[in-house]
């Protein structure tokens, strides 16, 4: 089940369409029915879970939370993805892009850290190549 928790309330966001994204994805590597929540939230909580689980005292864009296992009810829990909109909102400026499009970027970056993908160890060439496929290509959502 793909849950998305928006716990903003400065910011419009299409809970729906990033629902789909995620559907897209889990569909594209192939993963059946996981669990995988994404949490809108502002800078305080990211800046809170950014400094507890990475000992860094400043707001980031996304955070992921890999679990990759079985619980004991027997559903497989891909992860969670927390991403911050007001930092999203900021980023969305100097590329010319809109908010929508920059949450669906900061998902995906998400998503590929939840399934494995590390920085400089594939995750920018596979993030261009499923950005093409999803949001741009034929397979687009």
């Amino acid at each position: 089940m793909i849950e998305i928790i928006n716990k903003q309330n400065k910011y419009r966001v299409n809970q729906r369409k990033f629902k789909k994204l995620m559907k897209k994805l889990v569909e594209h590597y192939r993963f059946e029915n996981p669990e995988i929540s994404l949490s809108l939230v502002n800078n305080r909580t990211i800046k809170q879970l950014n400094r507890r689980f990475l000992d860094k005292n400043s707001p980031t864009d996304v955070l992921s939370f890999p679990i990759q296992e079985k619980g004991p009810d027997g559903k497989f829990y891909l992860g969670d993805i927390v991403i911050s909109v007001p930092q999203a909102f900021q980023q969305c400026f100097p590329k010319k892009e809109g908010l929508e499009r920059e949450l669906e970027s900061l998902i995906i970056h998400g998503f590929l850290h939840l399934i494995g993908y590390e920085h400089f160890k594939g995750l920018e060439e596979e993030e261009k190549k499923i950005k093409s496929l999803l949001l741009e290509g034929e397979y687009g959502y």
